[in-house]
């Protein structure tokens, strides 16, 4: 391959990992450019997981053989079956050496070999294939991986040109992946409570527009709970906010306990003392039976005086629910009944007949300041 075709194979692959949106795209990004770029058949991506001991195989792309599927949940190697990832890579390192790729064929090692591999060896005879090339990956100043792109049997084998070459895109691979973990990192904090460490106002958001949406097209159950945590003022006024805080956090604890008895949960603090669980899939009666669990629980907390609890649901009689804003309206008007009658179990929408006041408190609130009284009342629909 040219100088400029190689120039042009480098580029791509940046270019393919940096239009990523999400890990899995990039891993995908990654070995697909390298695959092209050194014109194999066949790539994978691989982490070396040094807590579990093993390398664990991310993303294959390309001619895969029946065993190897693209995002394979529980494809890992122990790591001492590949040795050259812990062995090699460091003893030449700290000699001053440096993480350079190296190629293994059919028949045996070849070129910039770190030493013979049965394991690949035999991989390569039975999967059909001729070489392979190994670049090992390294991120923030540790060995993090490898990539790994391989010819058919019956084509040339890759060289040391090849070889140098996959050096350089693992080089390229490992800026990406730092770039992904950036921005992973910003999106976390983006959708994270600071305090508590729970989901934000803007996670919950976005889920439930989707989730709605999901409602919409496909008919799934999405159930929300909102609640107000009592006795926060009172714990505030009187211990002190760094009190206060830790009552938050404690019942943001209850609260992500909770959710967990339901698959697939968004545990979430909404802001100040509001809290709230969003479930998709699960039935209206589980998820009231876990708001039920929660209720009883944030009672035996030391400090405060429980919660106020209120929970909407699309398989209940609630009427149509074609936005994310009336679903929370209604588990909002549940809530705020449950604190006006001080309810010691959660309030739900649509479960007191024909004229539930809740459905009627959330479709027709009253006028003045009271109507928007939380703000995402306020949100447009």
């Amino acid at each position: 391959m040219g100088e400029d075709r190689r120039l042009a194979a480098v580029v791509a692959l940046a270019q393919g990992m940096a239009a990523a949106h999400t890990p899995r795209e990039s891993w995908r990004a990654a070995a697909l450019g390298a695959c092209r770029a050194l014109a194999g058949a066949f790539a994978a991506l691989s982490v070396w997981e040094r807590d579990l001991g093993r390398l664990r195989v991310l993303v294959n792309v390309g001619d895969r053989a029946p065993d190897e599927e693209e995002f394979p949940d529980g494809e890992a190697y122990p790591v001492h079956q590949f040795p050259e990832i812990t062995e090699f890579l460091h003893e030449r390192w700290v000699a001053g050496g440096e993480p350079n790729a190296w190629v293994e064929t059919a028949q045996g090692p070849a070129a910039g070999r770190p030493g013979y591999c049965h394991q690949r060896v035999a991989a390569l005879r039975r999967r059909g294939r001729g070489s392979c090339v190994v670049a090992p990956i390294v991120l923030h100043g540790r060995a993090w991986g490898e990539l790994y792109v391989a010819r058919s049997s019956g084509t040339p084998v890759f060289d040391r040109a090849d070889a140098d070459f996959a050096t350089v895109l693992a080089a390229v691979v490992a800026a990406g992946l730092a770039q992904t973990e950036r921005l992973e990192e910003a999106r976390r904090l983006a959708f994270t409570d600071a305090l508590t460490g729970l989901a934000n106002r803007r996670a919950v958001d976005v889920r439930l527009e989707e989730a709605v949406e999901r409602h919409r097209t496909r008919g799934d159950v999405v159930s929300l709970v909102v609640c107000d945590l009592n006795g926060l003022k009172r714990v505030n006024d009187t211990q002190g906010h760094a009190v206060g805080d830790r009552l938050l956090e404690r019942f943001g604890s209850v609260l992500s306990l909770c959710g967990a008895m339901l698959p697939g949960a968004l545990a979430a603090r909404l802001g100040g003392d509001e809290f709230c669980l969003l479930a998709v899939g699960p039935s209206a009666d589980d998820v009231v039976k876990v708001a039920d669990e929660l209720c009883l629980r944030a009672l035996q907390l030391e400090l405060g005086e429980g919660v106020a609890c209120g929970v909407a649901s699309t398989e209940d009689p609630i009427g149509t629910v074609r936005s994310a804003r009336r679903l929370f309206r209604l588990a909002d008007a549940a809530q705020y009944r449950a604190k006006a009658v001080r309810a010691a179990r959660p309030v739900v929408a649509g479960r007191e007949g024909p004229d539930d006041p809740v459905v009627r408190l959330a479709d027709e609130p009253p006028q003045g300041p009271a109507a928007e009284r939380r703000s995402f009342r306020g949100r447009r629909s």
